[in-house]
């Protein structure tokens, strides 16, 4: 899809995006309704409701969406009630349309998993990686992964979203220095995998698709299975003109999910996802979006000195919180590590002013209660706000959210 003009679209007071009437500008706005129609669910949207998020003419968004059922994206989800006149015909997004493959680079494992448009898990595949083995040896994993993956009388594939431990380049696609394992400094793997799996590539920092994938949960809610409970309420939701429902999703309750804001729109406003595993990190879920600061650079969470003159870090600092948690994990004090973390998120939560505190990593889910507990209790301490942010899990891996970027271009959001 076209997104070359620099012209693309408005947001409203309510950070929805605005389409453009212009001809220039037809790849931005079938993302905006495909968009729109994905944060609906399988409910959807009529012609009309489209028009009015959109800001776009009723003729526009009929040929937009004309196009779209052309292309097997968009179907009819039936008929809305009638409020006197001729029932509206609503129209879904359909997620089999369209795969994306995301892919974790740990520093001993590797997880892929192949997601339809709604973000859910539909094949996924594993197995240990050598991280300091060396690029080349990581690339033909990745490329072992997505061949497992695929499916050649399946739907197509939109590109490959990779997730590894930074710091990285994501504009550029390079690595950066990462911390124990300099061979990899500078060695272009976006270029590299996209040579050799003849798909477009995206690659993030672990924790940054550990954002995406925690907010995507807040999507997926809206995505309930055929005919279940949840469905029936959501659909009731929508009915009554509701513009938000709380669901949880594994994420902690009160969640608010914005019928057809899609990810942005329907996801936590601010949030920051802290990853426990090999090492420590953090993601920043900020104005509906991931922030990664001018150089990519944001979220080096693990790499905080807690403790003046405290034991030597990896990174060549000493009394950093990663050292600190990780020395606690070892020596089997988890509540220990748990508070360590909690410290070390206080400072954040103190700086961002995030409405959420979302824990993953491997670590975090070898005793998933105490952390959230753990770094609750410090927070409730530490607070100077009575309204603090909630603790809760992710609710989705770092390989799902790299595969949620990897279908930002479908959707129009930036990668």
């Amino acid at each position: 899809m076209n997104r070359g003009s620099s012209n693309s679209g408005h947001s409203d007071a309510h950070g929805r995006r605005g389409g453009v009437n212009l001809p220039a500008l037809r790849g931005h706005n079938e993302a905006l309704v495909l968009d729109l129609l994905r944060g609906a669910g399988p409910v959807g949207l009529g012609r009309t409701e489209l028009a009015a998020r959109t800001g776009l003419t009723p003729q526009a968004v009929s040929k937009i969406t004309a196009r779209l059922g052309a292309d097997g994206l968009v179907a009819e989800a039936g008929r809305a009630a009638s409020t006197g006149g001729k029932p509206r015909t609503l129209l879904r997004l359909v997620p089999d349309a369209r795969h994306a493959v995301g892919v974790h680079l740990d520093r001993d494992v590797l997880k892929a998993v192949r997601v339809d448009l709604a973000g859910r898990v539909v094949a996924d595949s594993g197995g240990p990686l050598d991280f300091g083995a060396g690029p080349e040896a990581a690339v033909e994993a990745v490329v072992r992964a997505v061949a497992r993956l695929g499916d050649p009388y399946g739907p197509p594939l939109l590109g490959v979203g990779v997730a590894a431990p930074g710091p990285l380049d994501h504009r550029a696609g390079v690595m950066g220095r990462v911390t124990g394992f300099p061979s990899w400094k500078g060695f272009p793997l976006r270029g590299v995998l996209e040579g050799r799996l003849g798909l477009p590539v995206l690659l993030d920092k672990d924790t940054n698709a550990g954002a995406a994938a925690a907010a995507g949960a807040w999507l997926r809610a809206t995505w309930p299975d055929e005919g279940s409970e949840a469905e029936g309420a959501a659909r009731a939701a929508r009915a009554a003109g509701a513009v938000g429902a709380d669901v949880a999703a594994g994420v902690g309750a009160g969640a608010g999910v914005v019928a057809g804001g899609g990810i942005a729109g329907g996801g936590p406003h601010t949030c920051v996802y802290l990853h426990v595993g090999t090492g420590l990190g953090a993601g920043l879920w900020l104005g509906g979006g991931v922030y990664r600061g001018a150089r990519s650079a944001a979220g080096e969470f693990g790499h905080q000195v807690l403790l003046l003159d405290g034991p030597p870090c990896r990174c060549g600092a000493r009394g950093c919180v990663e050292v600190l948690c990780l020395e606690a994990v070892a020596r089997g004090d988890i509540p220990g590590a748990a508070r360590i973390v909690g410290e070390a998120a206080a400072n954040l939560v103190a700086l961002l002013d995030v409405d959420r505190v979302l824990l993953g990593g491997r670590v975090v889910a070898s005793a998933p209660d105490v952390f959230v507990a753990g770094v609750g209790a410090v927070l409730a301490a530490r607070a100077l706000d009575p309204a603090r942010p909630v603790v809760a899990l992710a609710g989705a891996g770092v390989a799902e959210g790299a595969a949620e970027m990897a279908l930002t271009s479908l959707f129009g959001r930036a990668g």
